[in-house]
C-alpha cells in the first residue's frame, strides 16, 4: 500500500467535511432559469423590397441553370447516340457489301456440296443473330464504343471465315488442275 492510500484512509473524515448543499444548488439553477433573457434586436431582412427582388432573381437563375443543364445533357446524349448510329451505318455499309459478295462466291462454288454450303450459311446466320443482339445493345447506349468494336469484330469473323473457305476451295482447284497437267 502506498503512502498516498494510507494518508487517504487515515484522513477520511477530513474529506467528508464539505458536502454539497442540494437545496442551495437547486435555488441557483432555478434563479438562472427565471431570469428574463436580454432582448436581442432582430432585423427582418425580408421587409426590404430590394432583397425580395434579389432573392427572386437568384431563385429564377438557379432554376434556369438546372433546366439548362438537363437540356444540354440530353442534347449531348442524343449527339453521342447519333454519332454512334452514324458510325454503325458506315460500318454496315462497308462490311455488308463485302460479306454479301463473298457469300455469293460461296453459293456459286461448284467445289462445295450443298450440305457444306448449308452448314456454312447456318454458321453465318448465327453471326447475324449475334450482330442483331449487338445492335440492340447499342440502341440501349451501353458503352457504345465497345459495342461498335464488337460489331466490327463480328464482321471480321464473317469475312475471315468466308476467305478461309474460299482459299480452301481455290487450293483444291489448284490440286485438281495440277493433276491434269502432269505428264
Amino acid at each position: 500500500m502506498d503512502n498516498f492510500e494510507k494518508y487517504i484512509k487515515d484522513n477520511k473524515a477530513l474529506f467528508d467535511v464539505h458536502k454539497a448543499d442540494k437545496s442551495k444548488l437547486w435555488a441557483n439553477i432555478e434563479s438562472g432559469l427565471n431570469k428574463p433573457e436580454s432582448k436581442t434586436k432582430t432585423i427582418k431582412l425580408w421587409s426590404h423590397p430590394i432583397l425580395k427582388v434579389a432573392a427572386t432573381v437568384v431563385v429564377a437563375l438557379g432554376l434556369f441553370s438546372l433546366i439548362n443543364i438537363f437540356i444540354v445533357g440530353q442534347a449531348n446524349k442524343n449527339t453521342q447516340n447519333y454519332a454512334a448510329l452514324q458510325e454503325l451505318n458506315d460500318i454496315d455499309s462497308h462490311y455488308k457489301g463485302l460479306v454479301a459478295y463473298q457469300v455469293k462466291l460461296v453459293n456459286k462454288s461448284t467445289q462445295l456440296s450443298s450440305e457444306e454450303k448449308k452448314e456454312f450459311l447456318s454458321f453465318m446466320d448465327e453471326l447475324d443473330i449475334e450482330y442483331g443482339l449487338l445492335k440492340i445493345e447499342l440502341q440501349k447506349n451501353v458503352d457504345s464504343e465497345r459495342i461498335l468494336e464488337a460489331i466490327v469484330i463480328n464482321y471480321k469473323k464473317r469475312i475471315e471465315l468466308i476467305e478461309n473457305l474460299l482459299e480452301q476451295i481455290n487450293s483444291s482447284k489448284k490440286l485438281d488442275n495440277d493433276d491434269v497437267y502432269t505428264l
